[in-house]
């Protein structure tokens, strides 16, 4: 860690301080990592896209993994509904990273004057969900549990997964912001229960997603990447720290700005710019 900080040039140490801020908001918000780590690998560390969907994966699910831990120990997390609804999107991300993400083409779309790679196709779609996912940070939340006193529906939790898989796998989110309300609004759980499954969701699906899609296909720098994932895992244990003595409702709201910023602002650089 000593070394590599020694060869570290000031573009990349805003980078690794960018870590750092990834594990803040997962531990404050339990949201928002990939948000940022994808930005950071791709326009700070010049990581080719692909690749940085990887490294997501693996960074987000770690360090959802961590975070899961202790909203289990409190007893947060549903695993009957973690488990049918985590297992397909398991399904989903490794198919997704193990088949798809390297056989994309480097030209999808090939005209005169329009030209689609599949960088803009990979991070066209992130920019999008990074939009829907500052949305429903800032907008006022009101779940309707529409499966009160309904038998568990083992069926639809399975297709929810596959396709919150697939979709996140393919631009390496982690997909909390689709995960909890569907926990809510189907599986009737409570905020903080379904907060607490949709990390432990998050950190199995996101972690065999890499381990066994992407670890077959690609070369992984374990050096930056085990710093990068340490650095975002300190980051957690501050922000879950600091989420006990802060109202986060405000922060959040400003974080999900942000965020829709950030989203305009890639989907700029790389459809416009």
């Amino acid at each position: 860690m000593i070394i590599l900080a020694l060869k570290l040039s000031f573009i990349e140490i805003v980078g690794f301080l960018s870590a750092f801020l990834v594990g803040i908001s997962l531990g404050l918000l339990g949201s928002g990592g990939s948000a940022l780590a994808m930005p950071v690998l791709i326009y700070i560390f010049k990581i080719n896209e692909k690749l940085a969907t990887a490294y997501s994966l693996f960074i987000v699910g770690s360090s959802a993994l961590l975070a899961s831990y202790r909203y289990g120990l409190k007893k947060l997390i549903n695993y009957k509904v973690a488990t049918f609804f985590g297992l397909p999107s398991v399904v989903g991300v490794v198919l997704v990273r193990y088949y798809l993400i390297q056989e994309i083409p480097e030209n999808i779309i090939s005209f005169d004057y329009l030209t689609i790679t599949s960088r803009n196709l990979i991070l066209g779609l992130f920019s999008i969900l990074m939009i829907i996912a500052g949305y429903q940070m800032i907008k006022k939340k009101k779940y309707i549990n529409k499966r009160v006193n309904k038998k568990f529906n083992a069926s639809l939790a399975v297709i929810e997964g596959i396709s919150v898989g697939s979709v996140t796998g393919l631009v390496g989110a982690g997909g909390g912001f689709l995960i909890v309300p569907s926990l809510i609004i189907l599986y009737g759980l409570k905020m903080k229960v379904a907060i607490g499954t949709s990390l432990f969701i998050i950190s199995f699906k996101s972690l065999l997603g890499f381990f066994i899609g992407d670890m077959q296909k690609n070369l992984i720098d374990w050096e930056f990447l085990g710093a990068f994932s340490f650095i975002a895992l300190l980051g957690i244990l501050i922000g879950l720290t600091l989420s006990q003595h802060i109202k986060t409702k405000l922060l959040k709201k400003g974080f999900g700005f942000f965020v829709i910023g950030l989203g305009i602002i890639m989907i700029l650089f790389e459809f416009i710019v």
